[in-house]
């Protein structure tokens, strides 16, 4: 039975359930929401994300774990009231002063016989005879049997107790929600950048019969094995058990390249005029350096990081390398700059901007074209 909801990216997901918890706080709403997608596209991130907004402490159920019983928890018998009664589980969030995000993970992996004792949950926001406040906020999420994952069909009665979401990988939603905020290596970045059909390659891999495929959750563990791992032919090796033979050499290629290029540091520590013969002669390498920009912005160097970035236009110029002239240099610095601005704007970096002459100039250029 295929999942008929809207095709959404994390980050428009990411968005409706923060809707959808502003509303159920002001009392305007109270739903469960179901998040569909394959295996690494982001679901759990999106929910942690949340949590961590809004200032909730985090609840997760991974309903593979787990049996009814877990759920109801345990009885003991009232000898003064003759009645068998139930401790409550210490998964079930009951503080209603706390704000709680319920995340029932893999629910579609989940047993037959456990999906019963969810539906309560689900609907009626309670199991046996314990009750959800109304701070919980209630997620599920789960994979598809054709997503190549252990799933079982849901059954209608479950399914109309949820608003569904089926979340899928997007390479522009990914970098710039996920993996500029979160420092990626720069390589990862500026390689997904130039092959968004690379980010996740499920579908691919299993009609080839693979095992290994690219997903989002997969570029991140690269990106921590490039951080972490000196050894060119160890991390080789481990990205290629983490990616895919086939894909981790055409990625070695670029990381040794913009190992050999890009200095960030170096660049950042000179001045303008000392710094042209440093920027990259590839694309690979330019992306990676913009990347590595916006990943090294402080307080501190907000003029210098600038002044970097509004030098990609001016390359043709600059070096001898008739390439420069065809690359497309000034969409590459405006994207730079929009990544820079963010990043600057959330940490409160937005009078530096203004008082840096390179973003300065860059901006009123924009203006006097109609395009600020």
């Amino acid at each position: 039975m295929g999942v008929n909801a809207m095709r959404v990216a994390a980050g428009e997901a990411h968005a409706a359930l923060r809707a959808g918890w502003e509303a159920q706080r002001d009392g305007r709403m109270t739903a469960s929401w179901m998040l569909h997608g394959g295996p690494g596209v982001g679901k759990t991130q999106v929910v942690q994300q949340l949590a961590g907004e809004i200032g909730a402490r985090l609840f997760d159920l991974r309903l593979t774990t787990i049996e009814p019983q877990d759920l109801r928890g345990l009885p003991y018998y009232d000898h003064d009231a003759r009645k068998t009664l139930w401790y409550r589980p210490e998964d079930l969030p009951d503080d209603p002063a706390q704000p709680a995000v319920l995340f029932l993970d893999e629910l579609t992996a989940a047993a037959p016989h456990l999906q019963p004792s969810v539906y309560g949950l689900l609907q009626e926001r309670r199991v046996g005879p314990h009750r959800l406040p109304d701070s919980v906020f209630l997620v599920a999420a789960g994979n598809t049997v054709e997503d190549g994952a252990i799933a079982y069909e849901m059954g209608s009665a479950l399914s109309d107790r949820l608003v569904h979401l089926h979340v899928e990988a997007s390479a522009t939603d990914w970098l710039e929600n996920f993996a500029v905020p979160r420092g990626l290596h720069p390589a990862v970045v500026a390689f997904v950048r130039i092959r968004p059909d690379l980010l996740e390659t499920t579908a691919q891999a299993l009609d080839r019969g693979e095992m290994i495929a690219a997903t989002p959750r997969s570029w991140e563990r690269a990106s921590q094995v490039l951080q972490s791992v000196p050894d060119r032919r160890l991390r080789n090796m481990m990205v290629a058990g983490t990616l895919g033979e086939a894909i981790a050499s055409e990625f070695a290629v670029i990381v040794d390249d913009i190992a050999a290029t890009v200095r960030v540091d170096e660049m950042l520590a000179v001045a303008q005029k000392a710094r042209w013969e440093m920027y990259p002669a590839s694309m690979h390498g330019l992306h990676a350096l913009v990347y590595g920009l916006v990943g090294a912005l402080a307080p501190g160097n907000v003029a210098d990081v600038s002044e970097a970035m509004a030098g990609l236009r001016e390359l043709p110029a600059r070096r001898s390398e008739a390439g420069f002239g065809r690359l497309p240099l000034a969409e590459l610095t405006t994207h730079g700059f929009e990544l820079l601005l963010r990043k600057g704007l959330d940490r409160g970096l937005g009078e530096a901007f203004l008082a840096a002459p390179a973003y300065r100039a860059y901006a009123e250029e924009r203006e006097k074209l109609g395009l600020a």
